[in-house]
């Protein structure tokens, strides 16, 4: 990869900042957890992995600041910095998966100096961000083998590199495919109102001479009834034990798509992006964003001052619609709730 997204260095955590792409690659360094809980609130980072890693490493951030005298009075403000980056994004799971990761960690070492709790969360933080990376290869490997040779590839939204510790989710497929010598191109949905994959998927695929198209929200229809694309590939930010998959809004309806013109719908994602806790999708946490990501694009008004608007960031696509998941551990089809809690 020829760009970090978010790595630990020199105590503090340094982002690509998502919001200046494409046009600026610039990277933001945070030295305190309250700035990191703003980075993920504002997307400065964004995608369900990389807000985990966010997170982790905000924790470690926050134990660096706690002064404290007794473990209880360390372990109370702990909760505080925990409580304070679980607000941030509410569909992301792996935002929590990894708060309740570092929670363990420091629990754990309980009766263990101060120091010595924060090292190890600082160590911690560090390893979630590299397995993530492992996870995701071990994702676009699984993967790669759905998608054939010369394969058209819709996608929607950003499930790349830039959301995640690096290489991707649902762009960690296209990339193993494309690793493979498969010659396949990509189609790029915009994805609007936050257009990730106008501005971070064209990006990052040019980035590594993937050929890519970009095309606006309306289009997939057209392109599926032509023969145009081969089949779909998207990330994840939640998946209940049905199967039922939370990932951003728009999803729905390219899947819809998809299943009317009998082209095979993949989402994927990491095991940590399960929520099994939820019997299906209906109990998923929808969060819903600033009115002006839809009535403005950079800053510019495109609608009428003062008209109502909606903006749910998500939506959930019923399992039925999905062909199949792939993970870190192996491709799930058919009965999602069995082979989902296999994994």
């Amino acid at each position: 990869m020829s760009f970090r997204t978010i790595e630990w260095r020199d105590n503090a955590v340094i982002m690509l900042d998502q919001t200046r792409l494409p046009t600026e690659e610039r990277y933001n360094s945070y030295s305190d957890y309250a700035s990191v809980a703003e980075a993920i609130k504002g997307m400065v980072v964004r995608g369900a992995p990389a807000i985990g890693v966010a997170a982790a490493m905000g924790v470690a951030l926050g134990a660096r600041e706690i002064i404290a005298d007794t473990q209880e009075s360390f372990f109370r403000q702990l909760d505080n910095v925990c409580d304070l980056l679980a607000r941030t994004r509410p569909t992301a799971v792996n935002l929590f998966w990894a708060i309740e990761r570092m929670k363990r960690t420091a629990e754990g070492l309980k009766g263990q100096s101060l120091d010595a709790i924060r090292a190890a969360l600082q160590a911690e933080a560090v390893a979630i961000e590299q397995e993530d990376l492992q996870i995701c290869k071990a994702i676009g490997r699984n993967g790669a083998e759905l998608i054939p040779h010369g394969a058209t590839v819709l996608t929607h939204c950003n499930a790349g590199g830039l959301a995640t510790a690096g290489y991707g989710t649902a762009l960690g497929v296209i990339r193993a495919a494309h690793e493979a010598g498969k010659q396949i191109q990509v189609l790029a949905d915009e994805t609007r109102p936050w257009l990730q994959g106008a501005r971070l998927t064209t990006w990052e695929l040019m980035k590594d001479n993937i050929p890519v198209t970009l095309i606006s929200d309306n289009m997939a229809g057209f392109f599926m009834a032509r023969g145009e694309i081969t089949c779909c590939v998207v990330g994840a930010d939640r998946i209940a034990a049905n199967g039922d998959t939370a990932n951003k809004i728009g999803t729905f309806s390219v899947a819809v798509l998809a299943k009317e013109h009998g082209i095979p719908f993949y989402v994927a994602a990491p095991v940590s992006t399960l929520d099994l806790s939820l019997a299906d999708g209906s109990q998923i946490p929808i969060e819903e964003r600033p009115v002006t990501e839809v009535t403005h694009i950079r800053g510019l008004p495109i609608a009428p001052e003062g008209v109502r608007v909606r903006n749910p960031s998500f939506d959930v696509t019923p399992a039925k619609y999905i062909s199949a998941i792939i993970t870190e551990h192996g491709v799930v089809r058919g009965d999602y709730r069995q082979g989902l809690a296999a994994l």
